[in-house]
């Protein structure tokens, strides 16, 4: 019966048409073919939903004028025609009136400013009964350097179904990332074990490359600071934004780093040393760096190239994500209950309370996410800048994935689906220290690990699903949080081992039925060794 209904509820989202706001204004003149980029309301302007049954119109160049009356108008000289006119001076319903009497077909509006498809609040908008868009006033200037004598039109709006195959490949990359992030956590645990767990001096073994959060204090202060960051990044982006950039670029080279070398010594690659002296340097390290290094550079110097740095923002990313959940350890699960919950009242409060507070009722989170100048979806209103290069830089938080749907209709813009950093590694954290628990208490089926990167799964695939049904942008920590923390304890229960796994940590987890791993099978530890 479940499998019934995910199957019915996946092919209504490939069946549904979202409704369009963007649309394509097809320029010829018999020989000579070029397409442009079209804003409007798709709840009151009907344009045909493909070229072949669009119609075709004369263009008539009047943005000489904003056509707000008939006045300088050759009687007859607009009838069954296309008409091009500028914004400004009275509102859009007031020109397609005019326009209507004149006997215009369609009017098009040329805005120097950006194009918004929520083009009428008023009441008259009733009385039009005209085709009505917006198009960049450079554009304009465009078809008639393109075509200078005459030209002809047609408007057509290609529909773009809700569901695209860039969820499923941002899916694949979440959970591959959280995936393999717990299981190099849990992997690096199982590590300093087999180690050892104290030193020559009787003290504990500690990688000092590692941070554990372990106190409740530090955890609500983490958070504070998270807010702090994110109020002045809404209020000073322009200048904030270069610094994240430069962090950005040297964390993700570290971290890139981190994980290369990580995997050449799992393949078993040689580090190629060279002595020089007494002194000796790693021929793979700094081949590495150098790599690593190089592609940081590229993608600062190239990250507005939206048709293909999206690969390189995303591979900078995954590196990123695993290096933090490999670095940043949670200690038990009381500290993951509270990292998570608070984090999902932050995700929360910044996205769907921040608009009553904010002048122009925009969530600060999607505000700071997408940047001051991004266009895109913006609940029912669709926003295309006026410049199709804008020069307004983005935080390079998220993971981008084109809409492949729209790929061919990107005279607009690029369309991306995207999903934070912190929607990866906030719950990461959690599936990481699972991993390590399985470690401490030697399971074998690595069940804690397994059922929570499974939860995450689920817990993403609900976000998108109500993300696409309700048309609107969500935050994900609404649903990883509790699907990833219950998963967890249910687990944790059945096997009758929550108080364990409450406490954490390497030594407080043992018990007289689980013995932990030790090197050359010892199975107790040095009289010496303080609890953590």
């Amino acid at each position: 019966m479940t499998a019934k209904i995910w199957i019915i509820l996946a092919a209504g989202l490939l069946c549904y048409q979202g409704e369009c706001q963007e649309a394509v204004l097809h320029v010829s003149n018999g020989s000579l073919i070029k397409e442009y980029c079209l804003v409007y309301n798709s709840s009151w302007s009907n344009i045909s939903d493909s070229l072949s049954n669009a119609v075709r119109y004369e263009l008539v160049n009047m943005t000489h004028s904003v056509l707000c009356d008939e006045s300088g108008v050759t009687p007859g000289s607009l009838v069954g025609k296309a008409v091009a006119v500028m914004k400004g001076n009275c509102t859009f319903s007031q020109k397609a009136q005019v326009a209507q009497k004149l006997g215009a077909a369609v009017l098009l509006i040329a805005v120097k400013d950006a194009m918004v498809s929520r083009l009428a609040n008023d009441t008259e908008i009733e009385k039009v009964n005209i085709p009505l868009a917006l198009m960049r006033y450079r554009d304009f200037a465009d078809i008639y350097k393109v075509f200078p004598e005459k030209a002809e039109v047609q408007l057509y709006a290609p529909p773009i179904p809700a569901f695209d195959v860039s969820i499923l490949v941002m899916l694949a990359l979440a959970v591959f990332t959280v995936g393999m992030g717990g299981f190099w956590s849990g992997a690096a645990e199982r590590e300093k074990l087999n180690a050892g767990p104290v030193l020559s001096g009787g003290e504990e073994r500690a990688d000092s490359g590692d941070l554990s959060l372990y106190s409740p204090l530090k955890v609500l202060l983490f958070v504070v600071l998270m807010c702090g960051m994110l109020v002045l990044m809404y209020f000073f982006y322009k200048w904030l934004v270069y610094v994240i950039i430069v962090i950005f670029c040297l964390a993700s080279a570290t971290a890139l780093y981190s994980c290369l070398d990580a995997l050449m010594n799992a393949i078993g690659c040689g580090k190629l040393s060279v002595s020089c002296g007494e002194r000796s340097c790693s021929l793979r390290s700094l081949l590495l760096a150098a790599v690593c290094i190089t592609l940081a550079v590229v993608w600062g110097v190239y990250r507005n190239e939206d048709r293909w740095i999206w690969i390189l923002q995303d591979l900078l990313g995954v590196a990123f994500c695993l290096n933090f959940m490999k670095t940043i350890t949670l200690s038990n699960y009381k500290i993951c209950v509270i990292l998570l919950c608070l984090l999902l009242v932050y995700d929360v409060f910044f996205v769907f309370i921040t608009p009553f507070f904010t002048p122009n009722g925009e969530s600060i989170m999607v505000q700071v996410a997408l940047g001051p100048g991004a266009g895109g979806e913006k609940g029912d209103v669709v926003e295309v800048s006026a410049d199709p290069s804008p020069a307004y830089e983005k935080l390079p938080v998220v993971m981008r994935v084109p809409r492949f749907s729209a790929w061919a209709q990107n005279l607009c813009g690029m369309q991306f689906s995207i999903l934070g950093y912190g929607d990866i590694i906030v719950p990461g954290l959690l599936v990481a220290y699972c991993h390590r628990f399985d470690v401490w208490i030697n399971s074998s089926n690595r069940i804690y690990f397994i059922s929570c990167t499974i939860a995450y799964c689920v817990g993403l695939v609900v976000t998108f699903v109500v993300m696409l049904l309700s048309k609107m942008g969500q935050p994900a920590l609404l649903y990883l949080v509790p699907f990833t923390l219950i998963t967890s304890a249910v687990v944790a229960c059945s096997r009758k081992e929550f108080r364990q796994f409450w406490a954490g940590t390497t030594y407080q987890v043992l018990d007289s039925s689980r013995e932990p791993l030790l090197p050359d099978g010892e199975t107790t530890y040095s009289s010496t060794v303080r609890k953590c």
